[in-house]
């Protein structure tokens, strides 16, 4: 399984999109500064995730959301959250 993560910084709220197998270990490295493009922005918080069975169909994913249109779609989706 993989997954198609969504992340929102809780020092700025901006998003960042990206994909793994483990979701835990990733968000640990996210929080870590590990990452060199979240590291300014920690700490950082499960948005929400989709899997898909293969690095393929995730790709495709993540490329939507990292789109103009897919980052419409999450601010859209945090306007609607109830974290937001």
């Amino acid at each position: 399984m993989v997954f198609v993560y969504v992340i929102r910084s809780q020092k700025d709220e901006r998003f960042y999109v990206g994909m793994t197998k483990d979701l835990e270990n990733r968000l640990n490295e996210h929080n870590s500064g590990k990452t060199k493009s979240t590291k300014g922005y920690m700490p950082w918080i499960l948005f929400f995730t989709e899997s898909f069975p293969s690095w393929e169909e995730a790709r495709k994913r993540e490329k939507y959301l990292k789109s103009g249109f897919g980052k419409t779609w999450i601010r859209e989706k945090w306007s609607r959250s109830s974290a937001g």
